[in-house]
């Protein structure tokens, strides 16, 4: 059910692409996958991310509410529900497209190892062209064997999409800001060990699951790039 579901036609668009692009190039149809994927989760991902800004913004309050009512938790969580429901805030709405994307994240992975060694041509669509083969090689690269620099590359860009998000947070020693909030704390750790995490198992995954993983970074940091200007422009309006 799962590969007729999500990794059969994730598949079939990647050998589609392989035989449309120019030159018959592994690499660019991965990356054209990642930009069609990207797109379909375009709603998911805005919707994650302003979810995420709006609990960002909330946290000086939230350390307000810590300080007011202290050890009572009980008076605590009613008065931070109220302050989420005010607001029109879930904090569990940011997580929510996250795990929507999970079941299309493993299809692709499937895909992509199946495409990398050319297996798997049986789920092909009628209408779909089976290429026999594919080339694996990609601007000299490899794409089926592991490659570090597309893993380093992508540990970059996965360090420049959580500082993106970091630099938009209230500054240190802003009044009740979240700097000393456990979730902060949790920010700041994951902002440093997730692009490690990202170089660590991209080292050991076919040079072309690091490139889908480069390019999906890649795109997010866009993404967060419209998403915050949009949120200045916003911002700037209000206040004229």
């Amino acid at each position: 059910m799962f590969t007729t579901i999500f990794t059969q036609p994730i598949f079939n668009l990647l050998v589609f692409l392989y035989d449309a692009v120019p030159g018959h190039s592994i690499g660019i149809a991965i990356i054209g996958l990642t930009v069609v994927v990207k797109l379909v989760l375009w709603p998911l991902s805005m919707k994650a991310l302003r979810s995420q800004k709006a609990l960002t913004d909330l946290q000086p309050k939230v350390e307000e509410l810590k300080k007011k009512y202290g050890s009572n938790k009980e008076e605590h969580a009613k008065a931070l529900m109220a302050l989420y429901s005010a607001e029109k805030v879930s904090p569990t709405s940011s997580c929510l497209p996250v795990l929507v994307q999970l079941p299309i994240f493993i299809a692709l992975y499937q895909a992509l190892v199946q495409g990398l060694k050319s297996d798997g041509f049986q789920m092909l669509y009628p209408f779909v062209a089976n290429p026999g083969t594919i080339d694996t090689h990609f601007l000299n690269l490899d794409l089926a064997v592991p490659n570090g620099l597309l893993a380093v590359l992508s540990g970059i860009t996965q360090y420049f999409q959580a500082k993106m998000m970091a630099t938009s947070r209230p500054p240190r020693g802003t009044p009740g800001s979240a700097d000393e909030d456990t979730l902060a704390v949790m920010n700041k750790q994951m902002l440093y060990m997730m692009p490690v995490m990202t170089v660590f198992i991209g080292w050991s995954l076919p040079g072309g699951l690091a490139l889908y993983w480069l390019t999906t970074n890649a795109l997010a940091v866009a993404q967060q790039m419209v998403f915050l200007r949009n949120g200045k422009i916003k911002k700037a309006e209000g206040g004229l």
